[in-house]
């Protein structure tokens, strides 16, 4: 245990406090942006300028299948720049493996995490970068503020609530995935094996010192937003059935109090037949209670299966994603 902390504190925290210029990965999942990759671009180049005095930067696109012309000017960006490093992939893999391939293929002392659409401000990066300097292993942004439907932001909040209640550790609320994190916590997390990554999760899960920056998250300017109210609320399934006992021990729960409730009615029918024989046997009761157990099984049943599915895809141990093309990266640089 001694020999990993020794260890832990050697990567990238130190590298910036040593006085070397430190490879900071800025990581973007892309998916049909075309309309955004330009300006993301030169908000980049220009963040790099600013900050060559303190570390360089590398971008890290991950191309999950668009259908649009993402992949292409990708493939312009990365000609006219070799810190422009991408992936795409041969299908969509969803957005939680798009991130973690981002991971798996950065090079950087810290990676940063931003989405493509610009919601999420890299010039934060400065101030993520100095808190990274002063031994921070995770910085994550925290919205202040989010210009979207009210019903998504009312059902997020809720969301954000219940997975922070039944998660076995705390995940910080109206926290997305737009964090920097060290090399040290990369590391850990590649050890994981989950065919459905909940990364916020996971990440508040591995401990380390963390902390996060409130920020106003800015409006999407162009294109449309990828995450629907399916999207939001299968990802927070996600992160309940990933990081949580508590359904599986509400079912036990539950399954006990329904038998003491059966057990009083039982008692309290017998009484009831002993003293008034003459009521008539009825069988709406009967349906009712019948009806009920079967729902309530089912129930059951599906929190199960949902437990059982994320064991088998688990040992099914299929690839985070299949790559199908790639720019600026050697062959054994690629590692799905």
């Amino acid at each position: 245990m001694d020999s990993y902390l020794n260890t832990a504190g050697s990567t990238g925290i130190a590298a910036a406090q040593d006085g070397r210029r430190p490879l900071i990965s800025i990581a973007i999942p892309v998916l049909n942006e075309e309309d955004n990759l330009d300006a993301l671009y030169a908000r980049l180049d220009a963040l790099g300028k600013t900050m060559r005095d303190r570390c360089e930067l590398e971008f890290v696109f991950t191309d999950n299948a668009s259908s649009d012309t993402s992949w292409d000017k990708l493939t312009a960006l990365a000609k006219r720049d070799r810190r422009v490093r991408a992936i795409r992939f041969s299908k969509n893999f969803g957005f939680q493996r798009s991130i973690l391939a981002n991971y798996m293929h950065a090079r950087g002392d810290a990676v940063m995490q931003i989405d493509a659409d610009l919601q999420d401000p890299p010039e934060l990066l400065e101030q993520f970068f100095e808190l990274w300097r002063q031994g921070y292993y995770v910085v994550y942004g925290v919205r202040r503020k989010r210009h979207e439907d009210a019903v998504i932001t009312g059902i997020r909040k809720l969301g954000y609530w219940i997975i922070d209640k039944v998660s076995e550790y705390p995940i910080p609320r109206n926290a997305g995935d737009f964090r920097l994190i060290d090399r040290t916590v990369l590391d850990a997390l590649k050890k994981y094996r989950s065919a459905n990554p909940y990364l916020r999760g996971l990440i508040a899960g591995l401990g380390f010192r963390q902390i996060g920056v409130s920020y106003e998250r800015a409006a999407r300017v162009a294109g449309h937003s990828k995450f629907r109210l399916g999207q939001v609320i299968a990802l927070g399934l996600t992160g309940v059935f990933n990081h949580s006992v508590v359904p599986l021990r509400l079912a036990s729960y539950a399954g006990l109090i329904l038998v003491g409730l059966a057990a009083i009615g039982a008692v309290y029918y017998v009484f009831l037949r002993l003293f008034h024989p003459e009521l008539p046997r009825g069988m709406a009761s009967i349906h009712i209670l019948v009806l009920f157990g079967i729902g309530f099984q089912s129930l059951l049943l599906g929190i199960l299966g949902e437990y059982l599915l994320r064991i088998y895809l688990v040992l099914r141990t299929d690839p985070v994603a299949i790559i199908e093309q790639s720019l600026n990266f050697t062959r054994d640089e690629l590692k799905l």
